[in-house]
């Protein structure tokens, strides 16, 4: 579904990046795994078109070379087609939960009744029924952190990418997170690639890739 390819990123002097090719499969869970500074956040942000690449690399979905799309066209790719879940969830806090969900849903035209239709199914399915009418304020780490990833499903896009998405939580909702993601990835077929601290995420994920010093060191595929 995604190759990237002679993936390079400096920044100033430091090159965080040193020519990485990765692949990510379909309905899988992709754990990345390293050392802080071993540039994987950075390559997600590549994968995620937050950021371009250096020197000529390339990331493809489906055969479409992104890298060289218009920053419109870029924008509405990654609206339509990537979900983002982060360490903290980046919900609006003026706005209620539903709406947050709800957000790329309307950015990419869907109607304001199908838009919230959609936000309230997933906001059920993630067990956070009666909290559609709820301001982030109001919820906990866990809720939270589950309506984020609520909101990047929103628009069933091939892939979510999340950035230590449990790094905030307590265990036990860490715990329940992690299980959302391989139950979303059999129920839904979604694909998840994730950066992670977190060994119990690691060990049971599909593919496993380890990075240090901005390459891939090896891949796991137990």
């Amino acid at each position: 579904m995604i190759q990237a390819r002679n993936i390079h990123k400096t920044f100033g002097k430091l090159e965080v990046l040193k020519g990485i090719d990765i692949d990510i499969s379909p309905r899988r869970v992709t754990a990345i795994v390293g050392p802080s500074g071993a540039g994987k956040t950075t390559l997600l942000q590549i994968l995620g078109t937050l950021m371009t690449p250096d020197r000529g690399g390339s990331v493809l979905y489906d055969g479409t070379e992104v890298t060289s799309l218009s920053d419109g066209a870029m924008s509405r790719f990654r609206n339509l087609n990537i979900g983002f879940v982060f360490q903290f969830h980046r919900l609006l806090p003026e706005f209620t939960l539903v709406e947050n969900v709800a957000m790329p849903a309307l950015i990419a035209g869907c109607g304001s009744d199908e838009a919230f239709a959609k936000a309230r199914k997933l906001l059920e399915r993630l067990d956070l029924k009666g909290r559609d009418t709820h301001r982030p304020s109001e919820l906990s780490g866990g809720e939270c952190q589950r309506a984020a990833v609520a909101r990047a499903l929103i628009n069933s896009p091939k892939i979510v990418l999340a950035d230590e998405p449990s790094g905030s939580l307590d265990s036990q909702n860490r715990r329940r997170l992690h299980r959302l993601f391989f139950e979303l990835r059999d129920e839904l077929g979604a694909s998840f690639a994730i950066v992670t601290h977190d060994e119990s995420l690691a060990a049971d994920a599909d593919t496993v890739v380890h990075m240090a010093d901005g390459r891939i060191s090896s891949v796991d595929n137990p």
